[in-house]
């Protein structure tokens, strides 16, 4: 059922090789040992500033090194070749999840056929294709697509749509997930800017918690989630009403997600856009996200993390965290987030920590970015409280620090745009405010910057001003 084919034109070629060393070598920030993250160089550089120099000026070229340039140069497949204009040469397996008696009528479970399709492509060397075809709509209870494989490099086009049960029971076994990539190395997910995965999410949304109080808080699936996958890209590809969370990349290294179109509807509880964690070395760019909760959240363990050219709204902003919750110890570390429209959103870019929690968000800088009526445009809230009862004050807090916000500009629709809520104990330290530039979202009004425990720096002309 299988087909093999000697293609002139293939997506992965033996050409992985180069991207894996490529990636290894050039894709990073600076890691922990390098000269920027020496606590002795720290010390030495921003002593006299009374903040790390990670969050002095000359920083501004810092996280912007060219490494995050050449990310975008060595993962584009013009650059390595995996275009139609490619003339690499190599057999591949190909198989349509068709072949393998999917019906494609939305309305038939054809999860069984995604299995044996997926069976066949993983066992396939030296690469394998899995195809959804278009124009047809695709039922699957919930899949684990798990590795590792035998191919060097796997590629699943969704042309079609991957649509989700609606029924609850089918999800009895792990009420969190619906469809996993698991331990699959060298993965590319693209949808030829016509595949979706549809999480079918409504039946969810009514019996949520945050819908109706009296209903028991309970979770939903995550509709697509990315787990140990290492030289991931995921692209060109629509994903929308998720149960819960649309996109997740957990534990995963060197990721590409491109073009991503991510949707749901305004009132949809807990529907983020994309969900990062425990995860190094991600760029995610050129993306539209309007969803019920955050269009993008970064959680513990994230390193090296770009974020650019993204649409928001609805939703509630780009966040750093939630972070710290239960106590816990939370690191996050060497995000950019460069380039982003964010239009009638809750907040525009945030960190928010629980109290009682330790660890660092650090490294952190926000730029060229335009808010429109956005209710809280720059936001630190270090006491965060996602639950019905108040939360308890407590003296530890997850230490926030080397913040640099550049180049924002746009409309606040509540009084205050700035707002830093930091912890008594453990003041936001190394902030840097430059070219702010916020305005009341109605005609005649004003706005204000509410600061409490934050060291922080102005440079050019910054409005409105903590002082």
């Amino acid at each position: 059922m299988a087909e093999q084919r000697h293609i002139d034109h293939v997506v992965f070629p033996i050409i992985s090789i180069i991207f894996i060393s490529l990636v290894s070598c050039y894709l990073c920030l600076p890691d922990q040992g390098s000269p920027y993250y020496n606590n002795n160089y720290l010390d030495q550089e921003g002593g006299a500033y009374g903040f790390d120099s990670p969050a002095y000026p000359s920083y501004f070229s810092t996280i912007e090194d060219d490494k995050f340039k050449l990310r975008a140069q060595i993962l584009s497949f013009e650059k390595l070749g995996l275009t139609s204009s490619s003339s690499s040469s190599a057999t591949v397996t190909t198989v349509s999840v068709d072949d393998f008696g999917g019906l494609g009528d939305g309305r038939s479970d054809d999860t069984q056929a995604f299995m044996k399709a997926w069976k066949q492509v993983c066992n396939s060397f030296p690469g394998a294709v899995m195809v959804v075809p278009e124009e047809k709509t695709y039922r699957v209870k919930p899949i684990r697509f798990s590795g590792p494989c035998k191919a060097n490099n796997l590629t699943v086009q969704i042309y079609g749509t991957i649509e989700a049960s609606d029924d609850r029971k089918d999800y009895k076994k792990d009420s969190s997930l619906w469809l996993v990539f698991d331990n699959v190395d060298n993965l590319m997910v693209q949808g030829g800017g016509i595949g979706t995965i549809n999480g079918n999410g409504n039946i969810w949304w009514q019996n949520s918690c945050k819908i109706h109080k009296s209903l028991p808080c309970k979770h939903a699936p995550t509709a697509l989630t990315f787990h140990q996958n290492n030289n991931l890209i995921v692209e060109n590809l629509t994903i929308q009403d998720a149960q819960q969370m649309h996109v997740s990349f957990q534990k995963c290294t060197y990721v590409w997600a491109s073009n991503l179109t991510i949707t749901a509807p305004q009132y949809s509880p807990n529907t983020d856009g994309i969900h990062v964690t425990d995860t190094k070395h991600i760029y995610i760019t050129s993306s539209t996200i309007r969803t019920g909760d955050d269009c993008i959240s970064i959680v513990s363990g994230s390193q090296n993390v770009q974020v650019e050219d993204i649409t928001c709204g609805p939703g509630h902003g780009i966040s750093i965290g939630s972070l710290g919750a239960g106590k816990s110890k939370a690191t996050v570390s060497g995000v950019l987030v460069n380039g982003a429209k964010l239009s009638g959103t809750t907040n525009g870019v945030r960190i928010k920590t629980w109290q009682g929690g330790s660890g660092y968000a650090s490294n952190i800088k926000f730029q060229n970015i335009e808010m429109s009526n956005v209710t809280y445009p720059i936001i630190v809230d270090q006491s965060y409280c996602d639950q019905d009862k108040p939360c308890k004050e407590q003296s530890s807090a997850v230490q926030v620090k080397n913040v640099v916000y550049q180049n924002i500009k746009g409309t606040s629709s509540s009084k205050v745009a700035v707002k830093f809520d930091c912890s008594k104990n453990y003041p936001c330290q190394g902030v840097i405010l430059q070219n702010i530039n916020l305005e009341a979202e109605a005609s005649g009004e004003s706005v204000e910057a509410s600061c409490n425990n934050v060291q922080e720096t102005q440079i050019g002309v910054v409005t409105p001003s903590c002082t």
